[in-house]
């Protein structure tokens, strides 16, 4: 009878003790996600377009520009700054230098540019997809997980055709770019693009993990007089994304944005499940760029520490 009850003690308080174990290391992961900011923030290269285009500020600059003057350690590359340096080894093996030595991760490159991926002819469209083959290309090597595209067709013909056409040119490009582990994502960006109803249905028809989409908060203008509710299209890109941007204008005497309600936004990127990086694209006239892209900046920082909270 004592050997039993021995044994018993003995199970006892064996499980009690691992239990013990066990309870440090999940509070230790529980601690870690709490302290783990709800997103990240990133530049898009487009908000410093101005300063770009007048040379001002030189592509090979970007990353030290981001990470010195507004204390952002992740970039967002737009094709259009280094054009004719996809292939240049010695240029992107500088570039990506640049960014390595600073700490600054380069996530993706923004494509314009390179033919409709949508397009009615077959032999063009073919064209579209190759084109952007030197941007998959040079992400890789950039360490970039992404490469934005658009999805362009022809209006005059049925949404429902020019989903097709969009469909197969993001196929056959994410087909390239999948072993290479980039994916191809496509903004809201004017046209059908800007529907998030269709995009988000382009996607399931494309049907592959690496092609997703970069909802942009203020990209939903389909056409003249016609409009996308911006929340709604948003929330409809959310279950594809695989980054955002978080496009501003203009800001009130309170620092929030007069066209866009970050909070309202922000919510519906988290109840996503996104906790990934949002890419500040300032896109103000009025505010010099630098002054644009910390004051959204600092309300995207303001709204996280606000949704923490909750």
């Amino acid at each position: 009878m004592a050997s039993v009850t021995n044994r018993r003690h003995f199970l006892k308080t064996s499980l009690v003790a691992a239990s013990a174990g066990l309870v440090l290391p999940l509070n230790r992961i529980a601690a870690a996600d709490a302290a783990k900011p709800l997103f990240k923030i990133s530049l898009a290269q487009w908000s410093l377009h101005r300063a770009l285009h007048s040379g001002k500020l030189n592509n090979l600059d970007f990353a030290e520009t981001a990470k010195n003057d507004f204390g952002i350690d992740a970039i967002e590359y737009v094709n259009s700054f280094f054009g004719d340096k996809a292939k240049d080894m010695k240029y992107l093996t500088d570039l990506k230098g640049r960014a390595d030595d600073l700490g600054v991760k380069s996530l993706l490159i923004m494509c314009d540019g390179e033919g409709e991926l949508g397009n009615s002819n077959a032999a063009k469209r073919t064209t579209a997809v190759e084109n952007h083959y030197r941007w998959v290309d040079a992400a890789k090597f950039l360490g970039c997980h992404s490469i934005r595209v658009n999805a362009r067709s022809d209006e005059s013909l049925s949404a429902e055709e020019q989903g097709k056409l969009a469909a197969d040119g993001l196929r056959r490009l994410s087909e390239y770019a999948a072993p290479q582990e980039i994916n191809v994502i496509v903004e809201n960006h004017g046209s059908l693009s800007s529907n998030g109803a269709w995009l988000a249905k382009v996607m399931k028809t494309v049907n592959l993990p690496n092609c997703g989409t970069l909802p942009d908060f203020g990209n939903f203008v389909i056409g003249p007089n016609n409009v996308y509710d911006r929340y709604q299209g948003v929330r409809e890109l959310m279950p594809f994304a695989k980054g955002v941007s978080a496009k501003s204008y203009d800001f009130d005497a309170k620092g929030n944005e007069t066209k866009i309600d970050y909070r309202k936004m922000m919510k519906i990127v988290l109840d996503a499940g996104y906790h990934g990086y949002v890419g500040i694209e300032y896109e103000g006239k009025t505010t010099p760029e630098p002054e644009g892209i910390m004051a959204t900046k600092k309300l995207l920082e303001t709204v996280r520490t606000e949704l923490a909270g909750k």
